[in-house]
């Protein structure tokens, strides 16, 4: 993916993060823990039309892996794109520091009530308020929206078993988290079949012109 990835005439670019956590969960992290362990964010870039992933990134949910992950999406795209997030500062500073004014971007932000049922605590709660904030450029109001990636945080969870909740099916090292995350991309973007565009994404991308096998998959990684 990081070869094939480039020069992208992606136009709407949508972005989220998904929490989930390494060994152990913050709270029970100690002073003398590795520095891998505990929670981790992986950050999600996809784009609205093709729904190909283009970028992802596995770090903390700190400005400087928010940094890292918006120039390696930057670095892959062949021209102006419109981009919205949801409300984390740290965009706000970093898509300037990344995009400049080269950047259509905007920010969704969902507010959300307090569960008033203490037996949907394990629900997800209710929104209570949108609110649109364009952050620069002139960004198509139809098209502020995160409703795709989030979908895809649903995928995330669905297709990998450490992303779901109260298990013990959870990653025990960072390094697997990682591989099993790239994994599951790669199988998304050129393998599996999108319900909606009835071929994959990267079809769909102009990066490929047929589904590829796992065989072929697995070929094109150690190939690389």
């Amino acid at each position: 993916m990081d070869a094939r990835m480039r020069n992208l005439p992606t136009r709407y670019l949508q972005v989220d993060e998904i929490w989930t956590f390494v060994h152990k969960k913050r709270a029970r992290v100690h002073k003398g823990d590795s520095p891998e362990i505990g929670d981790q964010w992986v950050y999600v870039a996809i784009d609205a039309e093709t729904k190909l992933i283009p970028s992802f990134y596995v770090g903390k949910r700190f400005r400087p892996d928010t940094a890292a992950f918006l120039w390696d999406l930057y670095h892959r795209l062949a021209n102006r794109v419109q981009l919205t997030t949801d409300g984390l500062n740290h965009y706000t500073v970093s898509v300037a520091e990344c995009f400049g004014t080269d950047v259509d971007f905007a920010q969704l932000v969902k507010l959300f009530g307090d569960v008033e049922n203490p037996n949907a605590r394990y629900s997800p709660p209710r929104i209570t308020e949108v609110i649109s904030k364009v952050r620069s450029g002139d960004p198509d109001p139809d098209e502020i929206s995160t409703s795709y990636v989030e979908r895809q945080n649903l995928t995330m969870r669905m297709a990998m078993r450490r992303f779901t909740r109260l298990t013990n099916a959870f990653s025990k090292k960072l390094s697997h988290l990682k591989a099993a995350i790239a994994l599951h991309f790669a199988y998304y973007n050129f393998c599996r079949v999108h319900s909606s565009l009835r071929i994959t994404p990267a079809m769909e991308a102009g990066l490929t012109d047929h589904v590829w096998s796992i065989n072929e998959l697995l070929f094109q990684q150690h190939a690389i």
